[in-house]
């Protein structure tokens, strides 16, 4: 998307992320005004680009100035024209303004005139067809397991009683129209009533209950003006039906049930398998709403009271307990205590926040209470996280299998052929029956099973493999959609990282013992919360000795007696405040450790300081490794400091990185990304979460978030970074797979179509042929990759 070049006076949000200008930057070298450095280096080394969307151009619409935005899960879509399908139904509703439907990650967004409609009305515009939308706030498991029972009960009994019909065909039928009656003994005529019965019973069960599915989408497809493979599906089971019914009630015995059958259970059994690899994004994002702060401790003279976060008045103040989340963005009134603001930001340093502080909505409170006041304009950092994550999937497009593209053409151009081959053979010879089976032959030829299940197989054989190398695929379309890729973008913190605050080193004054000073520092920790305790006390191991007194200083660290003296642990004015200067020796180390993003942590007793313990984030063992043999522009995205990355900017194999970008330039640093090429993002968190959903190949370790995989098209379930180059090459493999039975299905089509037309095969041999052809794509795609 690209950015028109602001100016201070007139930029009301950052030119890159369009975050508030709290603290505007600028440069001479760069136009516009930005909200932070990193964003500013991001315009700087990206610019302005033009991203070729891949979904639909929705037009300018004007939209009323009172609407707002609301989201609805929606099941049952499965193609294009259920998006078509359902924005224009949709659309027709008093107060709907604009309707944008995704069927990748089953997601409508609308936007809606809160006066006119509620919500429940977006709802019962929706609704219908088929198709069931609920609010994804409140998903329904019970609605979601119906769903689930009534998809495994249509095929239950279409594999029944479709079994039952093609048994009476292979024993009885076949042998009669291949001329082998005399092998078969007959217990009476070919089709009695009773036959006939059976026969029409099965095969309508089996075509409308089992094949409504695909009944439906046909009916969508016209409707919305989008031919998808759905509509010939149903034309050669219908017509196959109806031909048959006709037969019988002329008296002929030359019936084609059969195929009805076969096309309608082929097909939906490959709708079924390509459904259950596709996770939804819907579900995921339900999930992520769960976690969000619905309630918050409001401070008042008679005491605290819980109340609702949207009852939250600008000027309240709000108790936020340890371990507990920051409802809103605020402003620390009352108290000191260290804040996690990784999942949030990806600030891999927990931060101390004292009174005067700002506090990110989202944001852990690790080690004591806080009081935070609610500003002026009442906002969470991490709701808007997840609206925009919203936002993000809802309006990707729906990715469309190559079968669905080809429909546009394809399915007219079958239609035409059948309805040309029946009048042309209607004149030619004067016998209207044989010309409608030379148009039937056609029509079930030319069943797009194989064209259907090409995408699908292949997709499910990728996702086989994909398993066995410890990758989860969440969303099959990413082996059709992407496969060769120009830009890999890294998230630093638990992705290049090992993401755990961890012991870097200890530096002990001179004549002092650095095993010592651990020592007593694990000891005093053990009874602290604070993340950076854990780093300590894990560092020192089990052989530490008992502490007492313990004591909290908020803000500066903790103490307690050790051996019979007052052991102090945390920052520089906490140790001059009860020990001594530090000696410049240490002073030294403690710069040096904070200049390349860890924690100086100062450890002193009996009036001296006698060493510094440094707390970090290390680079993961692997992560040289999997750069060195990624073939495309390497960049590392962060919302560290600038202190932080150095050790990744001097490496040879990274050519961009970018620190000190906010969670919501994140995506936007992504989406310039993918200006210059197909881009991967990797990441781990749940800031990371809308630049995953924003790239066309986003992968999330299992190590990190739930929020981050859901996010992702990928999920690399062990943690080892170095999976990220095998779900690169298993992506280019499948796709490699996915051209090969594409490619079979539509060299069958050119020989098979010609042959039907000509009259040389009727429709059994047709039906015969069309399940050949899906049987080779079955076992192309059951070769291990």
């Amino acid at each position: 998307m690209a950015r028109s070049k602001a100016t201070a006076e007139t930029q009301e949000g950052c030119a890159l992320c369009d975050l508030p200008l709290n603290e505007a930057v600028t440069s001479d070298e760069v136009d516009g005004v930005f909200c932070c450095r990193g964003c500013m280096e991001v315009h700087r080394t990206l610019g302005d680009v033009d991203i070729e969307e891949e979904k639909k151009d929705a037009g300018t619409k004007e939209i009323h100035e009172d609407a707002e935005e609301a989201f609805l899960s929606v099941e049952g879509m499965h193609c294009s024209a259920c998006e078509v399908f359902i924005e224009s139904r949709a659309e027709e509703r008093e107060g709907v303004e604009d309707v944008e439907a995704s069927y990748a990650s089953e997601l409508v967004k609308m936007a809606y005139r809160p006066d006119v409609v509620g919500r429940e009305g977006l709802v019962d515009a929706v609704d219908g067809f088929g198709y069931k939308a609920h609010d994804p706030e409140r998903g329904d498991e019970r609605d979601d397991e119906l769903a689930e029972l009534l998809t495994i009960g249509r095929l239950v009994v279409g594999a029944w009683l479709g079994m039952m019909v093609m048994v009476w065909y292979i024993v009885f039928l076949y042998p009669e129209y291949l001329g082998m009656s005399a092998l078969v003994e007959r217990p009476g005529p070919l089709l009695d009533p009773f036959t006939s019965y059976y026969l029409v019973l099965g095969t309508s069960a089996v075509l409308f209950v089992t094949g409504y599915p695909i009944l439906r989408s046909a009916y969508v497809s016209l409707r919305s003006g989008t031919p998808n493979m759905d509509l010939l599906v149903s034309l050669a089971a219908v017509n196959a039906y109806v031909y048959s019914l006709g037969v019988l009630f002329v008296g002929g015995e030359e019936v084609y049930f059969d195929i009805t059958v076969v096309v309608v259970m082929v097909v939906t059994l490959g709708n079924y398998y390509e459904k259950r690899i596709k996770r939804r994004a819907s579900d995921r994002m339900e999930e992520l709403t769960r976690e969000r702060v619905d309630e918050a401790r409001r401070r008042t003279r008679n005491g605290d009271e819980v109340v609702n976060v949207d009852e939250l008045e600008p000027g309240d103040e709000v108790v936020v307990k340890p371990g507990e989340r920051v409802p809103v963005d605020g402003v620390v009134v009352e108290g000191s205590a260290a804040v996690d603001e990784s999942l949030v930001t990806g600030e891999s340093l927990p931060e101390e926040k004292k009174p005067g502080d700002e506090v990110v909505g989202g944001s852990v409170v690790t080690d004591d209470a806080l009081v935070v006041e609610v500003p002026e304009e009442m906002v969470s950092t991490f709701d808007r996280l997840v609206n925009f994550l919203w936002d993000v999937q809802s309006s990707r497009p729906g990715v469309q299998r190559l079968a669905d593209r080809l429909a546009g053409f394809f399915v007219p151009l079958v239609l035409l052929i059948a309805v040309a081959t029946f009048g042309v053979r209607t004149y030619l010879t004067g016998d209207p029956a044989g010309a409608m089976l030379s148009a039937l032959a056609v029509l079930v030829v030319s069943c797009p099973c194989a064209l259907g299940l090409a995408t699908p197989l292949a997709v499910a054989s990728g996702v086989r493999e994909a398993l066995e190398q410890g990758v989860a695929i969440t969303d099959g379309s990413v082996f059709e959609d992407t496969h060769e890729y120009d830009v890999v973008a890294f998230d630093k913190t638990g992705t290049l990282t090992t993401g755990n605050m961890r012991l870097v080193d200890v530096t002990a004054d001179d004549g002092e013992d650095a095993d010592e000073a651990l020592r007593r520092a694990a000891a005093v920790e053990t009874y602290s919360s604070h993340p950076i305790a854990d780093a300590v006390t894990e560092g020192a191991g089990s052989d530490t000795p008992d502490a007492t007194e313990f004591r909290r200083h908020p803000g500066k660290g903790v103490s307690a007696v050790v051996d019979g003296e007052r052991v102090t642990v945390g920052s520089e004015a906490l140790v001059k405040e009860r020990e001594d200067e530090p000696s410049e020796s240490l002073h030294d180390t403690a710069e040096r450790e904070r200049g390349v993003g860890n924690a100086p942590v100062y450890v002193g007793w009996g009036g001296d300081v006698r060493a510094v313990l440094s707390v970090g984030d290390r680079p993961r063992d692997e992560w040289e490794e999997t750069v060195a043999e990624i073939d495309a522009r390497v960049a590392v995205i962060t919302g560290d400091d600038e202190a932080a990355v150095g050790y990744f900017r001097e490496h040879d194999g990274v050519d961009d990185v970018f620190a000190g970008v906010p969670p919501e330039a994140k995506a936007e640093t992504v989406e310039r990304l993918r200006g210059h090429g197909k881009t991967v993002m990797v990441g781990d968190g749940t800031n990371d979460a809308p630049a995953l959903a924003e790239a066309d190949l986003g992968v999330a370790l299992g190590t990190g978030t739930a929020t981050a995989g859901d996010a992702a098209d990928v999920v690399v379930t062990r943690d080892d970074l170095t999976k990220v180059t095998d779900v690169l090459e298993l992506t280019r493999s499948t796709k490699q797979r996915i051209r090969q039975n594409l490619g079979w299905a539509l060299t069958y089509n050119a020989v098979a179509v010609p042959a039907a037309v000509a009259g040389v095969i009727s429709p059994a041999v047709a039906a015969f042929a069309m399940a050949t052809s899906s049987v080779l794509v079955v076992a192309n795609s059951s070769r291990d990759l």
